[in-house]
C-alpha cells in the first residue's frame, strides 16, 4: 500500500480501519504528499492526483485537507498509545517492560517512517480542537512511559533523578527514528529497535 513501509508486514495492516477503498487511497496519498512536501505546501489537488482521483472526489470523503491530517494523526497516535500501554501493562520487570516499549515504539517509527513523520511533526497544522485531542493522546503516551520508569525507580532497578525529563528524552529518541530511517539502509527496523532498547536501559542505569 503506497510506499514500501506502508505494506502489510505480518504485524498489522496499515490503514485497515479506513473505509471505503477510495478514502484509504486518498489518505495514503496524503501521507506521502505531506511527508514529501509538508502539510502547508501540499494542495488537495496534489493529494487527489496521487490517488488517481479528481479534486472533487476528495471532498466526498474529507471536507478539508485539515480533516485528512487529523484522521492520519489520530490513527497514528492511537497506535502509538496502544504500543506503549501494552508494554506498560505487560508482564516482567520494569527493565523488561521499558525495553519492550522502546523496541516496539522504535520499530513502528522505522517501519512506518513516512507516516510517523507526518504524525509526529505536523501537529501544529491541526486546528485548535483537533490539536487539543491529539495533545491529550500524547499526554497518555508520556504517562505510559513515565509509569514504567517510575516503577523501575520504586523497585530499585533504575537510577533516575528526573523521571519527567528522562521520559521526554526516551520518547524524543524513539520518535526521531522516523526522521532519519531509510528502508535501504544497513539496519532493519528490528535491529534499530533492539539497539535503542539497549541504549535506553543504559540511560536509566538499569541494574542487572
Amino acid at each position: 500500500m503506497g510506499t514500501a513501509e506502508e505494506r502489510p508486514d505480518g504485524r498489522e495492516t496499515p490503514w485497515g480501519e479506513v473505509t471505503p477503498d477510495a478514502a484509504r487511497r486518498l489518505l495514503v496519498a496524503a501521507v506521502e504528499a505531506f511527508a514529501e512536501r509538508g502539510y502547508h505546501a501540499t494542495t488537495t489537488r496534489d493529494i487527489a492526483g496521487r490517488a488517481g482521483m479528481s479534486p472533487a472526489a476528495l471532498y466526498i470523503h474529507y471536507k478539508t485537507k485539515e480533516e485528512l491530517l487529523h484522521r492520519i494523526s489520530r490513527i497514528g497516535h492511537d497506535r502509538a498509545l496502544e504500543i506503549l500501554e501494552e508494554a506498560a501493562d505487560g508482564p516482567g520487570t520494569a527493565a523488561e517492560r521499558l525495553a519492550a516499549a522502546v523496541r516496539s515504539f522504535v520499530r513502528w517509527h522505522a517501519e512506518r517512517h513516512t507516516t510517523a513523520r507526518v504524525v509526529q511533526y505536523e501537529l501544529d497544522a491541526l486546528g485548535p480542537e483537533h490539536r487539543a485531542e491529539i495533545v491529550a493522546l500524547r499526554r497518555r503516551t508520556d504517562a505510559a512511559v513515565r509509569r514504567i520508569i517510575s516503577d523501575g525507580v520504586a523497585a530499585g532497578e533504575f537510577d533516575v533523578p528526573d523521571v519527567p525529563g528522562t521520559t521526554l528524552a526516551v520518547l524524543s529518541l524513539c520518535i526521531d527514528v522516523a526522521r532519519w530511517f531509510n528502508a535501504q539502509g544497513s539496519r532493519t527496523p528490528d535491529e534499530v529497535g533492539a539497539l535503542y532498547a539497549d541504549l535506553v536501559l543504559r540511560m536509566v542505569t538499569a541494574r542487572s
